[in-house]
């Protein structure tokens, strides 16, 4: 077939499907989006999510809802499960209205959920929300089917939607099954449906948001962003299901990576400051620091060191509530758990105190120099053995210095708290024994690494309550934020030198590159884990010890062990938290005594 021909053939098809919604809402004047290349894989599913458009637009409002998913999305819901849970309601929301209407609607339903039965089968069944939609389309199609009790009351959770008639009704269905089904604890942590509903766009503008930093980047993309999701909201395939069409034929998925003058990026920094606090660095030191460190395959990129939002903040916006609640629940959680919590703390300490002791514990050696030894005097003269002295060789804790490095990107969410008792008990432990220490947490924002520090190696122990206040988002540079933390760890006067990396195993940065950029590959994957890696290795060569302390999901294991060999720990309960490391950093003090 011709260009020429595929064009027409094209158009035509759109003209189709346009046709279809018009007819099915009767409103010749709305704004339709056909999914022409959805029709090319299955034209029943497109003709049938054509169908589905026009019914919601018909039966609701379709911007009140795109707009309730932008400000649930901001309020760091899961994209791809609102999504899911979202087309789920609104299949119950029109189908049965629509069929009552347009009787032929049934038989395109059928054949839309048997193709995607065939496409997806194999992605659907490996999660919840996929064995819901297989059982769903199989009750739809064959009528009544056999499932488990969990799924079966999800399905009536879902058709109790066959009488809504506002989209308020919809709306309040689709936040309640997210919260119930994919955060138990999300309305605690993030407040009511009435508190998600009266975030302003004006919030939304001024928060770090996709990629809108100048206002007209903001009109225009979130103008795109309401219109992909409420053409993702009314699809039969998720989105997840599209990603893997688009790996089959195309290999695996690059993100985008987006190229920004160098306006937009001086703008940047101004949304870093006010979603993560003031710098504490002056303008000269951090541009020497900025020179030192970004070079190489992190040459477009920046460092960003702050006290954190609630430290210094530029203003109390939604961003410096959000880290003021993160805190009151981390403390909660160590409150919740503090018996727990203290014994590790305990145990961590009582390990460090007997290699201390063992360190210091004075020998004594036979030497040239130092105190004589009256009995040794009969040599001189009669033999070459100069050695009449006896020397004191005693070590002190004062020879160990430790930094704290902590991953905060998104993907820490889930496990934030849990990440933030680990950090504490490492602080209690090193404080009790005098061993100074710096903690530092890391994540990655458009072109900047934010490295927030809790503590300074010479602080007191009450500043180790400031690690309350650790937050999660964005990406993460792993290689970056190892490299700026150690420079300053290799200065220290101290003998020994431990660096501790708290992380998921999951280096991970969407690259925001000026045009002309100089490494516009993605950081992510194998080359991410690489220069992680390398980092680590580099580290290590120069005499410092890097211990990784996992905490991520079982299927990034063997990333962790790429980047840190054989010396990283794997914490599945945090019960025995104090003895993994206790073993690592007591055998670090004792190779050194």
């Amino acid at each position: 077939m011709s260009d020429l021909m595929k064009e027409e053939y094209q158009l035509e098809i759109e003209n189709r499907i346009k046709n279809l919604i018009w007819t099915v809402c009767g409103d010749y004047t709305l704004e339709a989006r056909p999914d022409v290349e959805g029709f090319l894989k299955s034209r029943y599913i497109a003709l049938y999510d054509g169908i589905k458009q026009g019914a919601f637009a018909k039966y609701f409002n379709k911007e009140e809802l795109s707009l309730y998913l932008v400000k649930k999305l901001f309020v760091h819901a899961h994209e791809d499960a609102l999504v899911n849970i979202a087309q789920l309601c609104i299949e119950e929301a029109v189908e049965s209205r629509i069929m009552q209407e347009r009787s032929g609607v049934r038989a395109i339903q059928k054949h839309a959920f048997e193709d995607t039965l065939e496409m997806d089968f194999s992605s659907l069944v490996k999660s919840e929300i996929g064995q819901l939609k297989i059982a769903l389309f199989r009750e739809k199609i064959q009528g009544e089917y056999m499932v488990s009790n969990v799924i079966r009351k999800k399905m009536e959770q879902l058709y109790e939607l066959k009488g809504a008639r506002t989209t308020r009704q919809v709306i309040e269905k689709i936040d309640e099954l997210y919260n119930q089904w994919m955060e138990p604890g999300y309305e605690e942590q993030y407040g009511t449906l009435d508190q998600i509903l009266s975030v302003t766009m004006e919030e939304i503008a001024t928060y770090k948001w996709k990629d809108f930093l100048s206002e007209e980047m903001y009109e225009d993309n979130l103008e795109a962003y309401l219109e992909q999701l409420a053409m993702e909201m009314t699809a039969t395939r998720s989105p997840s299901d599209e990603a893997q069409d688009e790996e089959k034929a195309d290999g695996p998925r690059q993100r985008r990576i987006t190229l920004v003058d160098e306006e937009t990026l001086q703008k940047a920094y101004s949304y870093v400051e006010l979603n993560f606090g003031k710098t504490y660095l002056s303008p000269l030191e951090e541009k020497r620091r900025n020179f030192q460190n970004c070079k190489g395959i992190h040459a477009d990129c920046s460092l960003y060191f702050t006290d954190g939002v609630l430290r210094n903040p530029v203003l109390r916006n939604y961003q410096y509530e959000y880290a003021r609640k993160q805190k009151s629940k981390n403390k909660y959680a160590y409150y919740d758990q503090h018996r727990v919590v203290k014994h590790n703390i305990r145990l961590l300490a009582e390990v460090l105190k007997k290699a201390i002791v063992l360190r210091d514990e004075t020998s004594e050696s036979i030497c040239d120099r130092g105190t004589l030894i009256p009995a040794r005097l009969w040599k001189v003269g009669r033999t070459k053995d100069a050695k009449l002295f006896k020397k004191e060789d005693k070590s002190s804790r004062q020879d160990f210095v430790v930094d704290v490095l902590i991953d905060a990107s998104g993907s820490q969410r889930q496990r934030q708290e849990k990440v933030v008792l680990q950090a504490y008990i490492i602080m209690e432990a090193l404080s009790s024994v005098g061993i100074p220490h710096r903690v530092t947490s890391f994540c990655t924002f458009w072109d900047y690494t934010i490295l927030q520090r809790y503590r300074e190696y010479d602080d007191a122990r009450a500043e180790n309550e400031r690690i309350f206040e650790f937050t999660t988002s964005s990406n993460n540079r792993d290689g970056l934020a190892v490299k700026a933390v150690a420079q300053e760890l290799i200065n220290r006067e101290e003998e020994k030198k431990i660096l501790i990396i708290l992380s998921d195993g999951r280096p991970y940065d969407v690259i925001i590159n000026r045009p002309n950029a100089r490494n516009p590959q993605p950081y992510q994957g194998e080359y991410a884990i690489r220069d992680t890696g390398f980092e680590v290795r580099k580290l290590r060569n120069q005499g410092i010890s890097v211990l990784g302390v996992f905490a991520g999901e079982e299927k990034d294991l063997e990333a962790e062990k790429k980047i840190f060999g054989k010396d990283f720990a794997y914490i599945r309960d945090i019960g025995n938290f104090s003895k993994i490391v206790g073993r690592y950093l007591k055998k670090q003090l004792e190779e050194n005594g």
